[in-house]
């Protein structure tokens, strides 16, 4: 909203996921009914931002970012801002954009704890200079801990606020540190970023591991009791889809998905045959739903 109120001239929004009523306490993008009809968050929010400002071009695309279709999503822009929920998919941000030269700002929150780092290729260091590997251990999720709509809304306006110093054609003006905020006890902290590491494998050795992968493996969604299920590009015709499983259970389509409700899971299918399931964080039973009514 901050980004189509100021007049940036072309938004990009991926969103693999649908409004539900649990998203509405922080993601201000979003009203009631958009939960009720169960649209997809980048259809909903390309609605919304086209009433913010009329002016700019808006794109939401529905879909899952992955190595197949990075370029595609992610070609062309000048600038990426991170709000994803998985170190897996900003690790393929980090290639995509170290590999084509272009600034990303990594952002993250859960509980009441934020952070927030600009990379900048050939300038800061990247995303795996930081973290040559994902956190090991426990990690607190939205699921554990929740997350305060305050620490979305300070991380986001932190974000903003480099990007518009790189948007506007002063990326110098952007200071190389990590930011760390917990808007519970009011602690702030900043730390200069590290030097690039010389040995990284992506900003040095530009071993694009990530982004040259294959497909996704079924991926839990953070607060929502649910998986992910992403399979080869399929196109699926909803309408039919939708007439098998009527006498199975409920059912409801629009043009952008179809939902299935078989308690306690609710499957959410989208055209190109990825599917989320709700009810079960075990990839495994996420698997055997999407077989059992989608298909293999």
């Amino acid at each position: 909203m901050a980004l189509a109120r100021a007049g940036v001239g072309r938004l990009s929004i991926i969103d693999r996921d649908y409004v539900d009523a649990s998203n509405l306490q922080r993601q201000f993008l979003f009203e009631e009914s958009d939960a009720a009809d169960g649209l997809p968050k980048a259809v909903a929010a390309e609605r919304r931002l086209r009433r913010i400002n009329s002016t700019i071009e808006i794109h939401g695309s529905v879909a899952d970012l992955h190595p197949a279709n990075a370029e595609e999503l992610l070609g062309g822009v000048d600038l990426i801002l991170d709000g994803t929920d998985n170190f897996e998919t900003r690790y393929l941000i980090n290639d995509f954009a170290v590999s084509r030269g272009i600034p990303w700002i990594y952002g993250a929150a859960v509980a009441s704890y934020g952070i927030m780092m600009p990379v900048i290729p050939e300038r800061t260091a990247c995303l795996r200079c930081v973290y040559p590997e994902p956190p090991a251990g426990a990690q607190p999720t939205c699921d554990t801990s929740g997350v305060l709509s305050a620490v979305t809304a300070a991380i986001a306006a932190l974000q903003v606020a480099d990007a518009m110093k790189i948007l506007s054609g002063h990326a110098e003006c952007v200071i190389p540190r990590i930011t760390t905020l917990d808007v519970w006890t009011g602690a702030i902290r900043q730390i200069d970023q590290p030097a690039r590491d010389p040995d990284c494998p992506t900003c040095a050795r530009r071993d694009f591991v990530h982004l040259n992968g294959g497909a996704r493996a079924p991926v839990s969604l953070c607060g929502r009791n649910a998986v992910q299920i992403h399979t080869a590009a399929r196109p699926i015709d909803l309408a039919q889809l939708k007439a098998r499983l009527a006498a199975l259970g409920e059912v409801r389509a629009n043009e952008f998905a179809l939902r299935f409700f078989q308690a306690p899971f609710e499957m959410t299918i989208f055209p190109d045959g990825r599917a989320i399931i709700k009810g079960t964080t075990d990839p495994g039973v996420a698997r055997s739903l999407y077989a059992r009514y989608v298909g293999n």
